[in-house]
């Protein structure tokens, strides 16, 4: 059956998801639109949908490649990809290898120190509360998910940053720290959203410059240019 976008379900910061002509597909598109701060930031990254559409694709087919469950089924153009229909579970999960951002400030580490090992967060995925830290007792009491769901969260957040930063590290970029979404998918828990510039920070292993939405956060310029070079050096690809 081929698959057909029909109608718009929702629209969100970064994406538009539409139904399908199959119940278990959903057909999404990426916007140029760019915030930060939990909204109170707004603007627009050049060619943002596509850049991130692409590598967000590549990553997915990477880690599909390496065992880790995704919604990603196939990219139809440069803005759109067509994903399974997830149940979102409202847990956004952190890893972080080196301090920066909110951790920095959180417990006083320099930007840029390399963590002895891996940390792993938890956030309530809210906008209205600010996606605030919680940790397992809370998710169980809010019941966002199940210890058995939770487990498999981290379990899959630390194998994706294992094989991530292997990845990365011949394409010379440090994975400082990345937000994954995890969706409930036929009984399963799969890895859910995007893998992208605004989902991760990313850092020139020589230089330490900057190649992710922190650009955009800082006022740091050149914003496009390196969600580009990502692109460019997971996939040799230019736009």
């Amino acid at each position: 059956m081929d698959i057909e976008k029909l109608e718009q379900m929702y629209e969100g910061k970064a994406k538009k998801v539409f139904r399908t002509n199959d119940p278990d597909l959903c057909w999404i598109e990426y916007k140029d639109d760019a915030t930060a701060f939990d909204g109170k930031k707004k603007g627009t990254i050049g060619n943002k949908g596509i850049l991130n559409n692409r590598i967000s694709a590549h990553f997915f087919n990477l880690l599909e490649s390496k065992g880790v469950q995704t919604h990603f089924v196939k990219q139809v153009n440069d803005r759109e990809q067509i994903v399974r229909a997830v149940k979102i579970i409202m847990v956004e999960v952190v890893v972080r290898n080196i301090a920066a951002g909110s951790l920095s400030k959180r417990i006083g580490l320099p930007e840029g120190t390399m963590l002895p090992r891996s940390v792993l967060e938890f956030y309530y995925k809210d906008d209205a509360l600010g996606d605030p830290l919680i940790n397992d007792y809370h998710i169980q009491a809010l019941d966002l998910a199940t210890p058995e769901q939770i487990k498999v969260m981290s379990e899959t957040a630390l194998k994706v940053n294992e094989i991530l930063r292997d990845y990365l590290r011949d394409k010379k970029i440090d994975l400082i720290d990345f937000k994954l979404e995890f969706g409930v998918y036929k009984g399963e828990v799969i890895l859910a959203d995007e893998i992208s510039p605004d989902t991760c920070r990313f850092w020139d292993i020589e230089t330490k410059e900057k190649l992710d939405k922190d650009r955009f956060r800082r006022d740091l310029g050149n914003v496009e240019e390196a969600y580009r070079e990502v692109l460019k050096r997971l996939t040799g690809e230019t736009i």
